[in-house]
């Protein structure tokens, strides 16, 4: 076992199975709902990057590379000024919903180097321009520039050019739990002299429970070196620094002289470090304070072409007389090697050193989108900000029926700085690269978002922050089946207890979905955009037009995979429960009836070979929407396989699933794919081989949904034959975009027309290897369609996989599709393997777009290396 397995082991015997101290500090707070209190919900322009600097948060902080506590009381970041900038750097810039072609954009360079699921070891790099940042030039060139234009990115205004830039690479090796050592390492990457400013700063939280607190969390100077920070409840810790230039300290609080015009009582406001660095003002007034909620030491330095500097610090609870003894250093190359020796324990022997870095860096990224999130919707819309009074259009608006809603916990994050907030089937794919480093943690988070104080009463889950009543597929209980094969598969024995726990919660989500989405009780599935967002012809998170009512190829499918997964868990749980086993009768005929609907309420087209949505309208007749997507391909997604050992052990399931098969068969009704191979084993599926056959002649056609990277979202068929339909005398269309979205149906970067996206891909690779682990090479398929190459559907599943790997793996020339034109940069010395996990994927050329550090899902891709060389390759 390594010391990291042994700490991950130790956690298990905490409530909570995580360390108190990790990378839980946000990089984006401001433009987030929870602080947003305005009348109308305009989150991004209610509180814009520009009153990041001088306005205190209510729900949590923001910082680079940055760490706190579990409950974020005490935080720490680096600041920085490169001698030009109008202010610190001390957060990451981009561009709100309304400033840009594709707004909600990170613009800056920062990468997940390295981190260990205990955070005992963490790395982080930022790439910090020499020159002025161009805040005003990134902001006018994208809201100059259409939306069939791309992006405007940072490496598109030439100030990394000539490598005129710094890395800044931080680094926290743990002593212990709450014993942190903190390296801060600043390499001059120009050939030319530059000046640098650094702010290792700490803080505490300006949280309104603070209010309640007998005695003010404060930090004071312990000596020349050092600061205590005294918490009421967190305790208190100590801050060790080598000798700085000069000591700064001032409060978290807002800079009401320029919010609201109200003058400041004291120059001791959120802001001060950048007026006393920047502007010079109120220094002699820093110097003198001595106490406060917000501290820097101030390091001034001017680093030679290719040179570097260190700065180190410590922050832990134990009083010392020397921080930093002889050989302290030591420790980041101690915890350094325990990182390897993790990583090489858990990882495929057989991969390239190309494929490890990969996939280690995507593990890094997983493990570092952990944040702190605080959000009681009953108080946030019932006090105010000291800003804007409480208001009816707030207490009537966005999240209003979401009272019971008071989540404060560290959750795995899509996004720290573009989706700074939970979603639930976000969550539920995060949880599977999860469960290969840490599945205590994994189950964790799965059945923290089924919770009383999460899930709302009638059993719906929050979607988003957004709107936590929209809807997201039900992928949760696949997940479940996920991570618990998983750890079983690395420990030898299956956390029974667990699928218990969450099986239970989702027979209540499932019945919300039963009374709620199913308005016609015929099991043809409706309502939100299910996960794929912008590939309709209109937007399915609000009223379809007029009085239609869409009926979904893909609700329904998703249904019925959400049945065959509780029969799965219900059939796991009853070999050692049997008071399981009505349940696993339950779903499994549940899954008939779903099967049923979808295969003969018009959902299915004989010409095209191809499942559709329908509208329907009373009186008239029903429309299918033949719009070739991923709505169809989901399908696919129900696909279980039942062993021999299982019937013979659970006779009452086996007699019940028997006579309600005799039974339908009997009376001519509807049977869903079932098919028995010569080891008694039994596959069901909701579509049956031929149609699956003409699903995957669509699948596997280059000029439809196959991409050199992966399944597109929607056929490139629409490229030269997009689709229209008129309804009450307006016409939608759609057609494939294979990038940015040209549609501004959903805003933002969102775009399912055409992209390849990983957790789609995820799923669908898992479905296709169920098939071929069931039907070998009785079913053989072209792969490419009309390629003549013949492939049994696991081969074909490790088609699709070694596509969508190689995204992000290296060409002969060094280049990776993820970078597209930007590949010059990735090729310079020190850069050749920095990799990044966007959103999605450009649908022709693989050129990684929306969100840049989306490694919640995209860290996918590292399950998908290691079941590529462990056996399935």
């Amino acid at each position: 076992m390594t010391a990291e397995q042994q700490r991950l082991t130790d956690n298990l015997s905490k409530r909570v199975p995580m360390e108190q101290w990790g990378p839980y500090l946000s990089e984006r707070q401001w433009g987030t709902v929870r602080e947003d209190y305005s009348e109308f919900g305009d989150a991004w322009n209610y509180f814009p990057f520009d009153q990041a600097h001088y306005r205190a948060y209510l729900w949590g902080e923001d910082g680079i590379g940055g760490i706190s506590d579990y409950f974020q009381n005490l935080c720490f970041s680096v600041a920085l000024w490169n001698r030009k900038d109008p202010i610190l750097k001390e957060r990451l810039f981009g561009l709100g919903n309304r400033l840009g072609n594709h707004g909600e954009d990170v613009k800056e360079l920062y990468y997940y180097m390295d981190n260990l699921p205990t955070h005992y070891y963490m790395e982080y790099l930022y790439k910090y321009p020499q020159r002025e940042f161009p805040y005003e030039e990134i902001k006018t060139e994208n809201q100059r520039r259409s939306r069939t234009e791309p992006e405007y990115e940072i490496l598109d205004t030439g100030i990394f050019n000539d490598n005129e830039y710094f890395d800044v690479t931080i680094t926290y090796a743990k002593q212990d739990s709450q014993d942190i050592f903190i390296k801060i390492n600043i390499r001059n990457r120009y050939t030319k002299s530059a000046g640098i400013t650094v702010l290792p700063t700490l803080w505490f939280y300006n949280r309104a429970s603070n209010q309640n607190l007998t005695e003010k969390p404060v930090i004071t100077e312990y000596n020349k070196t050092a600061v205590k920070a005294a918490h009421q409840r967190l305790g208190t810790y100590y801050l060790y620094f080598q000798q700085p230039r000069a000591t700064f300290y001032t409060e978290n609080e807002t800079n009401t002289e320029k919010v609201l015009g109200i003058p400041n009582a004291t120059p001791f406001v959120k802001d001060a470090f950048h007026d006393a660095i920047i502007h010079k003002k109120s220094v002699k007034e820093l110097r003198k304070k001595k106490s406060g909620t917000k501290f820097a030491p101030v390091y001034d330095y001017t680093i030679a072409g290719g040179e570097s500097k260190s700065i180190y610090l410590r922050l832990t609870n134990k009083e010392l007389n020397n921080s930093f003894e002889g050989g302290f250093e030591n420790i980041f190359p101690q915890r350094k090697a325990e990182a390897d020796e993790f990583y090489n324990a858990i990882l495929p022997k057989n991969i390239s050193s190309e494929l490890r870095n990969i996939q280690r860096l995507a593990f890094s990224g997983i493990l570092w989108s952990k944040q702190y999130y605080h959000y009681d919707v009953e108080r946030w819309l019932t006090t105010s900000d000291g800003i804007t009074p409480v208001n009816q259009g707030k207490l009537n608006g966005r999240n209003h029926e979401w009272k019971h809603l008071k989540n404060q916990h560290i959750i795995l994050m899509p996004d720290k700085w573009e989706y700074p907030w939970y979603a639930a089937w976000d969550l539920a794919f995060h949880c599977i690269p999860m469960a290969m480093l840490d599945p205590g943690f994994a189950k964790h988070q799965l059945l923290l978002i089924m919770r009383e104080w999460y899930m709302k009463p009638d059993g719906q889950l929050p979607a988003y922050e957004w709107h936590f009543s929209d809807v997201n597929p039900p992928v949760q209980a696949w997940a479940a089946l996920q991570v618990y094969r998983i750890e079983k598969s690395m420990s030898g024995v299956g956390d029974i207890n667990f699928l218990k726990r969450i099986f239970h919660k989702l027979v209540i989500n499932f019945t919300w979905w039963i009374n709620r989405k199913d308005a016609s009780g015929n099991n043809i599935f409706q309502g939100g955009f299910l996960g794929l967002d912008n590939i309709g012809v209109f937007n399915r998170s609000i009223e379809i037009p007029g009085n239609h009512r869409l009926e979904q190829a893909d609700g329904t499918s998703w249904m019925g995979m959400y049945a065959l997964n509780m029969m799965d868990m219900a059939l796991e749980i009853a070999m050692v429960d049997e008071t399981f086993e009505d349940a696993a009768t339950k779903f499994f005929e549940h899954f008939v009836l779903i099967a049923e609907a979808l295969n003969q309420h018009g959902l299915w087209n004989d010409t095209d070979k191809f499942f559709y949505d329908i509208l329907s309208l009373a009186g008239t007749n029903p429309i299918q929407l033949q719009i070739q997507s991923i709505v169809g391909i989901t399908t696919l997604f129900a696909v279980s396989t039942i062993q021999k050992q299982v019937r013979d052990k659970l006779a009452d399931f086996k007699k019940r699933t028997t006579w309600f098969e005799n039974y339908r068969k009997k009376n001519d009704r509807f049977w869903p794919n079932e098919e028995r191979d010569d080891r008694e084993r039994i596959l069901l599926s909701l579509v049956q081989q031929e149609r699956l056959k003409s699903i995957l002649q669509h699948l596997l056609d280059e000029e439809e949904f196959l991409s050199p990277g992966g399944i597109r979202a929607l056929s490139k068929y629409h490229e030269k034959n997009p689709y229209g339909v008129t309804i009450d005398n307006i016409e939608y269309k759609i057609q494939y975009d294979p990038g940015d979205a040209t549609s501004n149906l959903f805003g933002g970067n969102s775009n399912w027309r055409g992209p390849v996206w990983i957790p789609i891909n995820y799923i669908l690779i898992q479905s296709i290897r169920k098939y071929g682990e069931f039907y070998g090479d009785d079913l053989l398929v072209e792969c490419p369609t009309g390629s003549g190459i013949q492939m049994n559907l696991q081969q074909v599943a490790n088609e699709l996989t070694r596509r969508v790997i190689c995204l992000f793996e290296k060409d002969q020339e060094g280049n990776r599709k993820i970078f597209g034109k930007d590949n010059w940069f990735y090729q310079q010395p020190g850069n050749e393997n920095l990799v990044l996990f966007y959103e999605y994927f450009h649908g022709d050329n693989g050129y990684g777009l929306g969100a840049s550090h989306q490694t919640g899902w995209t860290s996918l891709v590292a399950r998908l290396i290691s079941e590529l060389n462990n056996g399935n390759g």
